[in-house]
């Protein structure tokens, strides 16, 4: 037996996401245009790699306004669970964008720094850079606090893991105004560390994409939920006294909600009506406690003593 399940997606949700993603696509196009003057004027190959990604977070931008605009679909006949998932792909999406910004980054500092190793390293940054540095550090790091309080309290992974982008540039502009800081306050030996910088930058930015692709994948690949979940669903179920004995429990996310199957055991002598209602009840326990994209089916068996 099946408790009915409403998967509707809350009206502004949707308004809500493509608002603060659009922002961000709009902060990226003059950051990466300030930064790209800024780094070639002010000598500064940290500000120039920074830049370029600022520019990639525009892709991710793009690739979250698409996937949530498809999210929200309601189920249909190829997506019996609805869209949700379309998101956990924005999410892992962004998690590719940001380890090829990781390599990009390592790959242009290396030889830099082998040239500044070898005392070919050239002038050092202009203040300029330096300038474009700390805004793209504010302006970046705004953007992070915002998408990831919106990402967080409507439940949309992709927007928490493009916060998470958005703070990658952060840290980008961390490395290039420590870098350019530092190669101007002690001179054109040091403007190793631009390039060192950037290097430092790139192993960060390594780091945020693995922690935002592992649970990408994992709930792509039909990852159970985390055991203390289950152990709060199990519960949940377990509210109504009528309910005795639940098992097989399974569990999955899917995008911003989750997908839960359990079987109880009821009195056999119940009627149809009242172990329906006893689903019903389940199945809004749960909702209440997950939001209106869980998705819950509850199997009722009869309670057999002697079993």
């Amino acid at each position: 037996m099946s408790a009915a399940t409403d998967t509707r997606e809350p009206p502004d949700r949707a308004r809500r996401i493509a608002r603060v993603t659009l922002a961000g696509a709009a902060v990226n196009v003059l950051l990466a245009a300030a930064k790209l003057v800024a780094g070639l004027l002010g000598r500064s190959a940290a500000l120039v790699a920074d830049a370029a990604h600022s520019l990639s977070d525009l892709a991710t931008d793009l690739a979250v306004l698409l996937c949530v605009r498809i999210s929200v679909r309601p189920a249909d006949e190829d997506h019996d669970l609805g869209h949700g998932k379309f998101e956990t792909f924005a999410t892992f999406l962004v998690s590719l964008a940001l380890f090829g910004v990781a390599l990009g980054l390592f790959r242009d500092a290396l030889p830099r720094i082998a040239r500044a190793w070898r005392g070919e390293a050239g002038p050092g940054p202009a203040p300029v850079a330096l300038a474009a540095a700390a805004v793209s550090v504010v302006a970046k790091e705004l953007l992070y606090r915002w998408n990831r309080r919106v990402g967080e309290r409507l439940r949309a992974p992709a927007v928490v893991a493009n916060a998470w982008h958005h703070r990658s540039d952060a840290l980008s502009s961390v490395g290039a105004l420590l870098g350019v800081g530092g190669a101007m306050l002690l001179g054109e030996r040091w403007t190793v560390l631009d390039p060192a910088a950037a290097l430092a930058v790139s192993l960060l930015v390594a780091l945020s994409a693995w922690q935002l692709a592992a649970p990408a994948v994992g709930e792509l690949l039909e990852r159970s939920l985390p055991a203390g979940i289950e152990e709060e669903l199990l519960r949940l179920v377990s509210a109504d006294p009528a309910v005795r004995d639940p098992h097989n429990l399974r569990t999955r996310r899917i995008g911003a909600g989750i997908a839960v199957e359990v079987h109880v055991r009821v009195d056999p002598a119940l009627s149809v009506e009242d172990s329906h209602r006893i689903a019903c009840g389940i199945e809004e326990r749960i909702r209440s406690r997950h939001g209106p994209w869980t998705h819950v089916i509850v199997h009722v068996e009869p309670l057999r003593e002697n079993r």
